[in-house]
């Protein structure tokens, strides 16, 4: 995945090694008598039950082991044991070892652990979300849901996190904070440290930031007088800020291993919380080998929404993590305020750029490019390509005597541009700017340019836009369910930080924020905006709040503009999913496509896996040897993907009632010329609450001519529209 500075800390982006405190191991060389972490998943025995005694469950997962490694009793073998998010267990063996255990007939498969990356003032204002009159007065704000995060901790004492005017928490919680002088209370009601193993007593406090920081977006107090440096003042809140946190830290300023995440969604799901915010994911691959996909689709048989980052591999196609559809997958849009620091060239042209540090106006200074070589940049503003950490970059600049950075964007980040807290006078300038920045660099003898600092703008357009770094579908792993499923905030998103940041950074705090961008802050903004839907509905299936946030999603804005991409072209569906979540919409949406457990299994062997791999994920045996098979496009999905070579498709949909008694809904049906589409009965009526109705989708087209296509299909009532994207590939 690209090391994007500003979207993520350098340092959550690289592909290091992480030992577990257990024992010293290596994660990279398995050959001869070195050993490595192996996951072990096994298969249930005859009249097992999940409430085994904790001794027991170890004893018989020790029959997995070598003999020696089983008979040892000097101190535990295994660093994880699971039984909820899956039943197996961690350890350390040689290669000898895992290929021993790969023998036994109960072991369903040994995977190696890997390393897996981690992928706000006005967001709430530019959502609708209000306390006074707006979305929040009549959605609620989360009141009695727990929202668990597998982050890198989280800072206790940041004031987003008091407990003022809180409940007290649900009775199905099950954690608990037992971490000594450290404190939690009705907001941060528990969580866990994963990291070296199941007994870890340490608190998972946040010595990197992206926890504390995903933690306040997902579900804050209000803060007032918010900002970074100065900028983006305004009162900060999470998306649900009467939602309960608990807090899985399975990730360090390394990356998060597999193990843990498994260990930290192990934990969540025994304690019972209710949304899963995952902001990290890895590349694309096969859902049974996939730990995330694995664990989530326990989670989700638990009755838990897990909302999880698309990634941040855009602008190219294909590029997605977290494909699989019984999770949320979600994208990353712009907002509209810009601080904006302006850079003005010696030959009269000005650029607008941005910066959340904004100090005095820098006059005029030499410009010179960072790659031109070592020299005196001493008084100098410096030009450079986004090569690692913005912050890190200026930082060095200034220690070698720089007065000044302008950092240029590249040329696949079009008009995408990102507000750091930067140490030095600093602006960002978008693609086509920063090549104007280098080629008036490259033309005159002696360049120059100042920044000013112009503060913070809200009404900016377009907005939302996608981020150039946004992960884009198809689907590798499942290319017939259009993904990500939709986009949220996710561009220089202010949320709270447990460290000073900008030219006097240091460790001590008082209620700092940070503006940070990545897919990995677009996912708490849905998973609070789920926790919402969960509190109004508290017996809404996953599938169902899924299908409440895409079909409320917009895709048009500010009088029928359509939302665009970084190159400012209109948005495709595999770049927006269904669209740009619309909070004050998703609690009252007429209808929903409900998914339960028992349509994801002949999906799954549609896909042509074996039964031992759909076992792997779904825990049921033998299943597509009975024949129970459907094509990716039959499942019952809130939206249609299906490939151009095709020519033609009809599948089934189930809508189910969540709206008036009394409803009649007719269809309204957008798609391009070339492309007929008709829907059977075109009318639903509906006499009662959680009543199902079926219908059947009809598409047809040339496939020798249509090689693209997307439109939709919308259910209108004299209330609701209920509207599905329709993609041919």
């Amino acid at each position: 995945m690209a090391a994007y500075a500003s979207l993520l800390l350098t340092s959550l982006v690289l592909m290091g090694l992480l030992s577990h405190t257990v024992q010293t191991i290596t994660h990279v060389d398995c050959e001869g008598s070195s050993r490595c972490t192996y996951i072990v998943r096994v298969r249930p025995p005859p009249n097992f039950s999940v409430d085994m005694n904790p001794m027991d469950l170890e004893d018989w997962y020790r029959t997995f082991l070598p003999p020696q490694m089983a008979r040892s009793k000097l101190q535990s073998p295994f660093i994880h044991i699971y039984r909820e998010a899956i039943l197996g267990f961690v350890a350390n063996l040689t290669k000898d070892d895992a290929n021993y255990i790969k023998t036994n007939d109960g072991v369903l498969m040994v995977y190696q652990d890997n390393l897996i990356p981690l992928l706000t003032t006005h967001t709430p204002d530019f959502l609708s979300l209000r306390p006074n009159g707006g979305a929040w007065s009549s959605i609620g704000m989360g009141e009695g849901v727990v929202i668990g995060l597998l982050d890198t901790g989280i800072d206790f004492a940041h004031t987003s996190f008091d407990d003022v005017g809180m409940a007290t928490p649900p009775p199905k919680w099950r954690g608990s904070c037992n971490f000594g002088s450290v404190q939690c209370n009705k907001k941060l009601i528990g969580g866990k440290s994963l990291i070296g193993g199941d007994n870890n007593p340490i608190a998972p406090q946040d010595d990197v930031g992206h926890g504390t920081h995903t933690a306040s977006t997902a579900a804050g107090r209000f803060v007032q007088g918010a900002s970074v440096l100065g900028s983006g003042n305004g009162t900060a809140s999470g998306m649900a800020p009467r939602a309960h946190l608990a807090m899985y830290k399975v990730c360090n300023e390394q990356g998060c291993y597999g193990s843990d995440i498994l260990a930290g969604m192990e934990a969540a799901i025994a304690d019972g919380v209710d949304i899963l915010s995952v902001s990290l994911g890895g590349r694309p691959q096969a859902f049974h080998e996939d730990i995330i996909a694995i664990g989530s689709f326990s989670a989700m048989k638990k009755g838990i929404f897990v909302s999880c980052s698309a990634g941040n591999s855009g602008p190219f196609p294909s590029t997605l993590s977290n494909e699989e559809p019984w999770v949320l997958t979600v994208g990353a849009s712009t907002m509209d305020r810009q601080m904006k620091a302006i850079v003005k060239l010696g030959d009269g042209r000005s650029f607008v750029g941005e910066s959340a540090y904004q100090p005095s106006n820098l006059a005029s200074l030499p410009l010179m490019f960072e790659q031109d070589g070592p020299g005196n940049i001493t008084g100098k503003i410096v030009a450079c390509e986004l090569e690692g950490s913005q912050v890190e970059i200026g930082q060095s600049i200034k220690d070698a005597g720089g007065s000044g950075m302008i950092v240029l964007g590249a040329e696949d980040s079009g008009h995408t541009t990102f507000a750091a807290a930067h140490v030095l006078p600093a602006s960002y300038l978008n693609s086509p700017d920063a090549a104007a920045i280098r080629q008036y660099i490259k033309t005159f003898d002696k360049p120059t340019a100042s920044i000013i600092f112009n503060g913070t703008s809200l009404g900016t357009t377009p907005a939302p836009e996608v981020a150039y770094f946004s992960s884009r579908g198809p689907s590798t792993a499942s290319p017939g369910i259009m993904k990500p499923d939709v986009i949220g905030p996710g561009v220089n998103v202010i949320a709270a930080w447990p460290f000073k940041v900008g030219p006097n950074m240091g460790d001590e705090h008082e209620k700092v924020f940070n503006s940070i961008s990545g897919t990995s802050m677009s996912a708490p903004h849905l998973s609070g905006i789920a926790a919402i839907v969960k509190s109004a509905h508290p017996d809404w299936s996953p599938a169902a709040i899924k299908s409440a946030i895409m079909t409320t999603a917009y895709v048009m804005y500010d009088n029928d503009k359509p939302i665009l991409d970084e190159k400012l072209n209109p948005a495709g569906h595999f770049t927006i999913g269904a669209g740009h979540v619309n909070p004050s919409k998703v609690i009252d949406t007429g209808l929903v496509y409900d998914t339960d457990l028992e349509q994801y299994i002949p999906y799954l062997c549609g896909l042509g896996y074996t039964d031992s791999e759909v076992e792997i994920i779904t825990h049921q045996k033998g299943v597509c040897s009975r024949g129970a098979k459907i094509a990716e496009a039959e499942l019952n999905y809130p939206s249609i993907a299906t490939k151009a070579s095709a020519g033609r498709l009809v599948v089934n949909r189930t809508v189910t009632n969540v709206g008036d008694e009394m409803t009649s809904y007719t269809i309204e049906i957008d798609m391009p010329k070339g492309v007929e589409v008709t829907l059977s009965p075109a009318n639903l009526e509906f006499t009662k609450v959680k009543e199902s109705k079926t219908f059947t989708v009809s598409l047809s087209w040339d496939a020798s001519k249509t090689k693209n296509a997307e439109g939709s299909f919308k259910w209108v009532s004299n209330k609701y529209v209920v509207r599905s994207p329709i993609v041919i590939f």
